[in-house]
């Protein structure tokens, strides 16, 4: 599918965007929309100018809180499993640390119920064990 004006991946608003995601998914950014534009090239696209160039580069609060919000949204769905562990990872590179996200989703159980906090908690505790085996440790450090 060329380029047309409105999924330019040339223009500022998607370099603006692909530059954020980088920043907060890190490596794995790049094949992450690869994939989704393998498949819908104009989702991914929107994926990338809407949330990324318009809402994660606002100056109004910073980026960690804003990803820590997004964990608590996508705990409080429920069935975003797949996301809210790359929004984990997300928070954690942005500075949260994983006292912060387990605090985040445990406080969600008022809002969601157990299930989906338990399945929200066993996603992060399975980043958790992958970023270990890995030696890759974005937020452990014990913020309070």
């Amino acid at each position: 599918m060329p380029n047309s004006p409105i999924n330019d991946e040339n223009s500022e608003i998607y370099q603006r965007g692909m530059e954020e995601i980088r920043k907060q998914l890190g490596p794995m950014a790049d094949n992450y929309i690869k994939n989704i534009k393998s498949l819908a090239p104009e989702f991914a696209w929107v994926n990338v100018t809407f949330p990324f160039a318009e809402l994660y580069t606002r100056n109004v609060i910073d980026l960690k809180t804003r990803e820590l919000c997004t964990v608590a949204a996508l705990t409080v769905q429920g069935f975003s499993l797949p996301e809210l562990k790359l929004h984990i990872n997300a928070a954690l590179r942005c500075g949260a640390s994983r006292d912060e996200v387990v605090e985040i989703i445990t406080q969600m159980i008022a809002y969601c119920g157990f299930p989906a906090a338990t399945q929200a908690l066993l996603t992060a505790k399975a980043l958790f064990d992958e970023l270990d085996q890995s030696k890759e440790t974005p937020g452990t450090s014990q913020k309070r």
